[in-house]
């Protein structure tokens, strides 16, 4: 039986992309991942994920899928009937058309299982041979999600370091609550709109805190 695992990275963040991998093996396997030292990815140190990852993607099939910025604010805060864990469960669906396992486990990001469930299994290529589990912290319970969110953490810190070498400014974490974040923010917020999730609201709360100063220098 073919087995995929599905985690994500960078969901919170106000700078960058969120990416989603797949990985997929066969049942039985999963002791090859204990071995390798896989564990959820925010268990592991940077070095230790890189190292893993490059093992995990030589060994096993693996499928990622990059969202950005400008994909997350198309469903997030605009008052549609749209959000961001359906939009992640949209992403799932490709994952797992595209590795066609028998069996797949997803980290859920809703408090609906059962509702997350079944919009995934009604979208899915010959939906009546794929078991679908979806499990709240399912990247500590099983072994091969824990090795998707290794991929995904290591594909994600990569998307990262392009977007700091693009706009050539350390903007730290990516996170609001990072004092580096937070000051690239004010001082970049209309300069480098293109790596920015508009639809945050402390972006949106801190852009429009300088919009107003701005006006008043004016």
């Amino acid at each position: 039986m073919k087995v995929v695992g599905i985690d994500e990275a960078g969901r919170g963040p106000v700078i960058g992309p969120m990416v989603m991998c797949g990985v997929m093996i066969e049942e039985g396997q999963e002791q090859e991942l204990h071995a390798l030292g896989v564990k959820d990815s925010k268990l592991l140190s940077p070095a230790t994920r890189e190292r893993i990852a490059k093992v995990l993607q030589e060994k096993y099939k693996f499928f990622t899928v990059v969202i950005s910025p400008i994909e997350i604010d198309s469903v997030t805060g605009n008052g549609k009937n749209m959000n961001l864990n359906w939009l992640e469960a949209e992403k799932a669906v490709a994952i797992v058309n595209n590795l066609k396992p028998d069996k797949v486990i997803i980290d859920c990001p809703s408090p609906n299982l059962k509702a997350y469930t079944a919009f995934i299994t009604e979208r899915l290529d010959h939906k009546e041979s794929r078991q679908v589990v979806c499990e709240h912290k399912a990247d500590l319970n099983y072994v091969v999600v824990g090795a998707a969110s290794v991929i995904a953490k290591v594909a994600r810190d990569a998307e990262v370091e392009k977007l700091r070498a693009h706009v050539g400014v350390d903007f730290g974490s990516g996170y609001m609550a990072d004092p580096k974040t937070k000051a690239f923010v004010e001082k970049y917020w209309n300069k480098h709109p293109e790596v920015f999730r508009h639809s945050w609201a402390p972006y949106k709360k801190l852009v429009a805190e300088m919009a107003g100063h701005q006006q008043k220098l004016v």
